[in-house]
Formats: structure tokens, sequence, C-alpha cells
């Protein structure tokens, strides 16, 4: 081969290349281009989700605990509260002091407690509740309403596991408690000062 035949081929093989690599290498437009979905393979448009990411902190879990309000009758009767776990006697006794809910309300339910769930404290020792109001929870006077309050609060209290009666304090003070023969006592006073009050079997 002359040398004239050697550069035509060396020139052909150079142009070879030139159109190869064009054909198959990157673009080198001035911007970004859509590609078409039919073009993106399956996997990239349906990813495998990643592993899911499991909170540490505990849910939020109520369970029922029971509450006993004024029927017509002037009987107390037992409704469910959904509190918090851990429900102790302190919030179960303060979900007492909120009162019936509008549905109960309407049905007929009352209490003679008024109040908040902050207003209310209690401490059990030797099964014994001493519970402690900021405010005097009983708002109406007379002594068959204030039976009946210190009846629902002795029938809520004593439905906490491990608590057989209840002794009051208001700011932190002793109080009295009427029962249903007529006589304030001291306390600790249990259900049976108030069988009076005791829900329709």
């Amino acid at each position: 081969m002359n040398r004239g035949s050697a550069r035509a081929a060396a020139a052909v093989a150079v142009l070879v290349v030139a159109l190869v690599t064009a054909a198959c290498g990157i673009p080198t437009g001035g911007g970004p281009t859509a590609i078409a979905k039919s073009d993106v393979p399956f996997q990239l448009l349906n990813p495998t989700p990643a592993g899911t990411v499991t909170s540490t902190l505990p849910p939020s879990v109520a369970v029922p605990e029971q509450i006993y309000l004024v029927a017509p009758s002037q009987s107390l009767i037992a409704v469910a509260r959904d509190v918090e776990i851990p429900a102790t006697p302190s919030e179960v006794l303060g979900a007492l002091l909120e009162g019936p809910t509008p549905t109960e309300s309407a049905a007929g339910l009352e209490t003679y407690l008024a109040g908040t769930r902050t207003q209310v404290t209690a401490t059990v020792a030797a099964g014994i509740a001493t519970v402690n109001f900021s405010v005097n929870p009983v708002q109406v006077v007379g002594p068959t309403i204030e039976t009946i309050a210190i009846a629902q609060v002795v029938y809520t209290a004593t439905e906490q596991p491990g608590v057989t009666g209840v002794s009051f304090e208001i700011a932190g003070q002793p109080i009295d408690v009427p029962t249903d023969s007529g006589a304030d006592v001291a306390g600790p006073v249990d259900r049976t000062a108030y069988l009076a009050q005791a829900p329709a079997p």
C-alpha cells in the first residue's frame, strides 16, 4: 500500500470511530430532556418500598374504667370512660369530675360533682384511697345531694383494684363526709355506708 492509500484508510477509520462514538455516547445537548414513560424500566417506576420505620415511642393507649353517675331514680349507675394508661385512681376520679357526656345527659344521667381532671388527686395506702380535692366539688347544698355526691366518689374509687375505703380532703385538709344514715363521719368510708345509693341490680 502506497503512502496516499494509507492516509485515506486512516481517515476512513477515524470517521468510522467518530460516527460510532456519536451514536453510543452521552448526548451533549444543552439541557435535560424528558424520557417517555414507556422507555423507563418497570422497576424504576415501581420501586420496592423501603423498610417501614417503627417509632420507638409507645402509642397512646386507653382502657375502659367505670365511674358512677346519678340515674333519674337518684341511685348510682356505672358508665365507662376511656382513661389513658396507666389509669391511676387520680385519672379515673378526674374523669368522674367531668360529668356525663351529652348523650348520657340526654338519657337523664347527671352528677352532683363539678370540676376538672386537675382538681383531684388520690393516693392509696393499705387499701385506703385518700382523695384530695383542690376545691369543694359539691356545688349544691343539701344533705341528700351531698350524700349522693360522696357516694359517687366512693363507688368510683373502690372500683379500682386494691381500694377498699376512701378518706376525703379539701385543699389537703381532712373533712367529715355524710353517710346514708345521716351521720357525718371522718372516714375512711366504704360502699356499705352508701347502700341506699347503690346501683340498681
